[in-house]
């Protein structure tokens, strides 16, 4: 394959994989069925691998056509977004706005952020990923993820913490009152406890005495999922303890559905980041919706 014919097919292929078809392709690009059909084939063949099982009725990547897909939906947004920086002005952001966001996060901090993005810019369409996965920004195609930890690890990403909130270690008071309620936290190795598997070490959890001398536990971990949600709902029902971010279990803290444990050994504090690609200016869409968390983080704060 020469440079000259290097994105050939590319924008074809992409718009197929997103319409689901050849002819929902076909309508959205404004081509004949037979010149998507012939365009596909050529890729293919430059490329010495088949992008897509076709049925009569469907279409479906092949391994080697999904980790093509992702790189090439990537190099679509980025020529857009080049399109855009060049093209409008900031107070006109539009196009598809692609966000990661843990759910407790979303319903406590990001919800009042997107109403007012989306009331401000109508012409931006939000594609709202609500998770607490791993993901690869740049690969899964995101323009912008919020996350939540104590300390990020290093990368090529702009990482921009948004504010910062208490942890704490909780239960509920049925499970106590079957249980016990424990004073110190050793003796979380004899209770169940709810553990966070998206850490290193899922059943090790850290504490600090009054002298600021750090210490961990190995909790009996009788449960675990990568959900701070299911966590919450899992301590409020009496399944065990769990030790979580404020933004998770606020309300039921506020209702008095769940008693804060041991307070005298301080968690460390949870930051929350939203998260971009260095590599390329920022479109438009994104620097407004970044400006917006700003400005929710500072009414947080």
């Amino acid at each position: 394959m020469t440079n000259n014919d290097l994105f050939d097919g590319v924008l074809i292929f992409t718009q197929v994989v997103k319409s689901g078809g050849f002819t929902a392709a076909a309508q959205v690009l404004g081509h004949s069925n037979s010149h998507i059909s012939k365009e596909i084939n050529k890729l293919e063949a430059r490329l010495g691998v088949r992008l897509l099982n076709r049925t009569t009725r469907s279409i479906a990547l092949t391994p080697e056509g999904k980790v093509y897909f992702n790189h090439c939906e990537q190099l679509v947004n980025d020529a857009h977004d080049a399109f855009t920086l060049l093209t409008q002005n900031d107070e006109n952001p539009k196009g598809e706005l692609k966000i990661s966001c843990p759910l407790g996060i979303s319903q406590s901090y990001i919800q009042p952020v997107i109403e007012q993005y989306l009331s401000r810019y109508p012409n931006v369409k939000l594609n709202l990923d609500l998770s607490d996965k791993r993901i690869d920004l740049v690969s899964d195609g995101f323009d912008l993820v919020v996350r939540a930890a104590p300390m990020l690890e290093e990368s090529s990403l702009i990482c921009k913490r948004l504010f910062s909130c208490p942890t704490y270690v909780v239960a509920s008071a049925g499970y106590i009152e079957c249980h016990g309620r424990p004073y110190h936290p050793k003796e979380l190795q004899n209770h169940d406890c709810i553990c966070y598997s998206n850490h290193k070490v899922p059943d090790r959890w850290e504490f600090t005495h009054k002298d600021g001398e750090q210490f961990a536990v190995n909790v009996r971990q009788k449960i675990k999922t990568n959900n701070g949600n299911m966590q919450a709902s899992m301590a409020l029902a009496g399944f065990g303890i769990c030790r979580l971010p404020e933004f998770y279990i606020k309300q039921a803290l506020e209702m008095k559905q769940l008693v804060t444990l041991f307070e005298e050994f301080p968690q460390p504090q949870v930051n929350v980041y939203a998260i971009y690609p260095s590599k390329k200016h920022l479109s438009p869409k994104v620097r407004c919706f970044i400006d917006l968390l700003d400005e929710r983080a500072t009414y947080t704060t």
